[in-house]
């Protein structure tokens, strides 16, 4: 009788220290692992969830493969928790928010939410990033199953037999649509190069309405880009980039969205092979005329580059701190752009669309301080502005004004010859970067004041500020990068 007893509680001891494998509708499941720590559980999420899914903190969460949230199911991730990208050879981790789906990743300055490699030793490239796909207008085609006009397929293998990576909401697009909320968000170490051109990037948002909220949001060690925006009409704030390979903000597709309070602070080491900047903005792939425009508008961003100083150019795979081509209707405001190689790249190798789009004020580049950058070697070349041209319109820049749409001092935008002369604290250091300007009590400050918000790109959506670039010498504007982020110098 003792012996059987004893058999049973030896069965039932077994059963609990055993993995769990809770199937889900669709293919999906979660997998509980045995605790290491009484009452902590380590939950690996794989395949296609469609039911509405809560990550609580004090659990150990992993990403397997391509993990899709699906059937209008919301996943909620609660502050504090951290969920890390596994790579499994072939299928790397990669969570995408399906249309209809939403993500809550509401954390708090105290505690943030992230979203990391489950390597030991995290690397850029460890696991493929977040994708948000929304119902938003999108200027493009996608002539696949479940395609059509105003539907986007995501890149980077995103999309499966059940339409999954398919973005946009078709002939009836949704300009609010509401894909959650990432608030207090850390997405490290992510990024996936699929193919030449088709990459996963860190955050993803494709055809993301402005019901979304995207806020205090930081991308570490991007493999290709950390944020990019496929058409949509999110409006985001701040936003940080930190040592990304390619590009930190990348629009296409038709993106028409606001961003406020901006970092990016590059490694000047790390550079992609094609070519590397702050800024990439294009209507579409091919320049094309097709509606809605690529129109975002961006404000109070600091965009610290490769060159500390002068004589520091950094990886030669570095262009400029905006690269503006495609016909691309990108406006830029208020901003603060520190050692590039360039400062505003004006690629008219597509004709002459991006010229009219300036000469039409339908770019805008206003109030904005550039210091320490050269022209880029291509083209013609003036100051920190540069233009490269086709055979067809090689004496452009000069002749019809369009480089007089930046440097005008009608437009207000200030040229200064080093980094230092910004006067911002620690703009170059990697492992304790401060980008607060020195106070009034120090001298002359050149970017404390200088901001405007009389353009009427800036009438709504954005919170007026005196100061140029993404914070304030002292206040609310001051600090609020602090407190939950991280940066690491691997």
């Amino acid at each position: 009788m003792k012996k059987s007893v004893l058999l049973a509680a030896a069965f039932v001891a077994l059963i609990a220290t055993s993995c769990r494998k809770i199937e889900m509708d669709g293919g999906g499941s979660t997998v509980v692992a045995p605790p290491t720590t009484p009452g902590v559980q380590t939950i690996v999420l794989k395949g296609r969830i469609d039911k509405d899914t809560v990550l609580r903190e004090g659990n150990n969460y992993i990403l397997s493969g391509l993990v899709y949230i699906v059937n209008n199911a919301t996943i909620t991730v609660q502050p504090g928790v951290t969920v890390k990208g596994d790579y499994t050879g072939a299928s790397v981790a990669t969570l995408v928010i399906t249309r209809g789906a939403k993500i809550i990743a509401d954390g708090t300055q105290e505690k943030p939410i992230v979203f990391t490699s489950n390597s030991p030793v995290p690397r850029s490239g460890d696991w493929g990033g977040i994708v948000i796909c929304g119902k938003a207008p999108v200027n493009t085609a996608f002539t696949g199953t479940g395609g059509g006009a105003g539907i986007l397929e995501v890149e980077g293998g995103i999309n499966n037999s059940f339409g999954d990576g398919l973005a946009g909401g078709g002939a009836t697009p949704n300009n609010a649509d509401n894909s959650g909320i990432l608030r207090y968000v850390r997405i490290e170490y992510a990024g996936y190069a699929y193919q030449p051109d088709k990459e996963i990037n860190s955050l993803t948002m494709a055809a993301v309405g402005s019901g979304t909220i995207i806020d205090f949001v930081q991308v570490t060690y991007a493999k290709d880009d950390a944020f990019e925006w496929f058409g949509g009409t999110v409006n985001c704030k701040h936003l940080i980039a930190y040592k990304t390979q390619d590009d930190d903000f990348d629009s296409d597709n038709g993106f028409s969205g606001k961003i406020q309070f901006g970092i990016v602070l590059r490694d000047s080491t790390i550079a992609d092979i094609s070519r590397s900047e702050a800024f990439e903005s294009d209507n579409d792939a091919s320049g094309s005329i097709n509606s809605p425009q690529t129109k975002a508008v961006f404000s109070n961003l600091t965009l610290i580059g490769p060159r500390a100083t002068l004589s520091n150019n950094g990886n030669s795979l570095f262009l400029a701190a905006a690269h503006v081509r495609r016909n691309t209707g990108i406006s830029i405001y208020n901003s603060v752009i520190l050692g590039w190689p360039a400062g505003i790249l004006i690629d008219a190798r597509n004709g002459r669309a991006v010229e009219n789009n300036i000469l039409d004020s339908t770019i805008r580049f206003k109030n904005n301080t550039i210091a320490g950058c050269g022209p880029a070697v291509a083209g013609g070349t003036d100051a920190s502005y540069s233009f490269i041209a086709s055979s067809a319109n090689a004496s452009l820049w000069n002749a019809d004004s369009v480089k007089a749409r930046f440097s005008n001092t009608t437009f207000s935008n200030t040229l200064l010859a080093n980094v230092a002369d910004a006067k911002l604290i620690a703009p170059f250091s990697y492992s304790a970067p401060d980008f607060l300007p020195f106070g009034g009590s120090n001298g002359y400050q050149p970017i404390l004041t200088g901001a405007s918000f009389t353009d009427p790109n800036l009438t709504s959506g954005f919170n007026v500020v005196k100061f140029r670039g993404a914070c304030d010498a002292a206040g609310v504007d001051a600090f609020w990068w602090k407190g939950w982020t991280r940066f690491v110098n691997n």
